[in-house]
Order: structure tokens, then C-alpha cells, then sequence
């Protein structure tokens, strides 16, 4: 249920970003900030929940953060209505899924790509074209080294994986032959 509810307020804060075409890395970096500190500040995260603290004290405090970190009216708008409708609690949940709705909208897929040794900026860059031209969206990569691949790469895209990797060539080649 309070997933649902996550959702419901991250997708309204994605559209309003995308209707008036504010930078969404922004947004993410100023949502992902404020989501950071209520997490660390138990104080602060007490007296925002607390329902004896007026109103008017609460956005007294998030205008004060808002301005010391620059935010946007916008972002200063939607920590409002989580105050207000008692989900500031669950702030780090809804920025996860703002990330991701806006990453949807915006046709942006996270991909994790595994290979034997570090790849070179332009080896990476064409393996993110390709990946981008398969998938249709544009690829947002991270990278890791693992050694018992032997050689190639394999690349997670959601629950999809592109292996093309020596070790899953050389399974392949083993259940080719098993099954002749």
C-alpha cells in the first residue's frame, strides 16, 4: 500500500517536472538532497512528522532548507504536500520512484555491464550505443570487472541480460553439443 501511495506522489512530481520542462537531473539531484537529509536528521524528521508542530513552523523550516540549498519553488511545493498529507516519511521511497517514473518518461534505461577488464571511455561509449539502439532508449551505464567472464561483456538492462561473454559462448557451445 505505501508503495502504491510512493508512486502516486512520484509520478505527480515527474509530470509536473516534464509538463514545464525543468531539468530533471536537477530535480532528482534537489529531491534526492532534501530525501537525504530528512534520513539523516532524526530531528529533523521528528519535528516535520510531529503532528503538535504547527503548520506553519514546519514550512517555516523546509523554506529556510529550500533557500540555504538553492531548491526550486517547485520542489519547495511538493515537500509541502508531503508535509501536509503526513508522507515525508516516506521521502527516500518516493525519490527511488521519482527517479525511475522520470527515467521512464524521459526514455532512459539503467543498464549494469560486466566485463573482464576495464573498459576504455570509447569501448564504452560505442557498448552504450549499440545497447541504446537495441533497447530503443538511451542508456545509463554502470560498470563492473569480473574475471570469470574470460572475455566480452555481459549487460543487464531490467530482467533483460545480453550475454556475449566467452564463458555463456562457451556454455552455449556445450548445451549445442549435449543436446546433438
Amino acid at each position: 500500500m505505501a508503495a502504491l501511495v510512493a508512486g502516486r506522489y512520484a509520478r505527480a512530481f515527474a509530470e509536473v517536472v516534464v509538463e514545464r520542462k525543468m531539468d530533471s537531473a536537477q530535480a532528482m539531484h534537489e529531491l534526492n538532497s532534501v530525501a537525504d537529509l530528512v534520513k539523516s536528521s532524526l530531528e529533523l524528521r521528528n519535528v516535520l512528522q510531529n503532528p503538535s508542530v504547527p503548520r506553519q513552523q514546519k514550512l517555516g523550516l523546509l523554506d529556510a532548507i529550500i533557500a540555504r540549498m538553492d531548491g526550486s519553488k517547485m520542489l519547495r511545493n511538493f515537500i509541502a504536500v508531503l508535509i501536509d498529507q503526513h508522507r515525508i516519511g516516506q521521502i527516500d521511497e518516493i525519490a527511488e520512484q521519482f527517479k525511475r517514473e522520470l527515467d521512464r518518461r524521459l526514455g532512459i534505461a539503467e543498464a549494469q555491464i560486466s566485463s573482464v577488464r576495464e573498459l576504455a571511455q570509447e569501448e564504452k561509449q560505442l557498448l552504450e550505443k549499440k545497447i541504446g539502439a537495441i533497447t530503443g532508449k538511451v542508456i545509463r551505464a554502470t560498470y563492473s570487472r569480473d574475471p570469470s567472464l574470460l572475455g566480452g561483456a555481459v549487460v543487464r538492462v531490467g530482467s533483460t541480460i545480453y550475454d556475449g561473454s566467452v564463458r555463456g559462448q562457451l556454455l552455449r557451445l556445450k548445451q549445442q553439443i549435449m543436446a546433438s
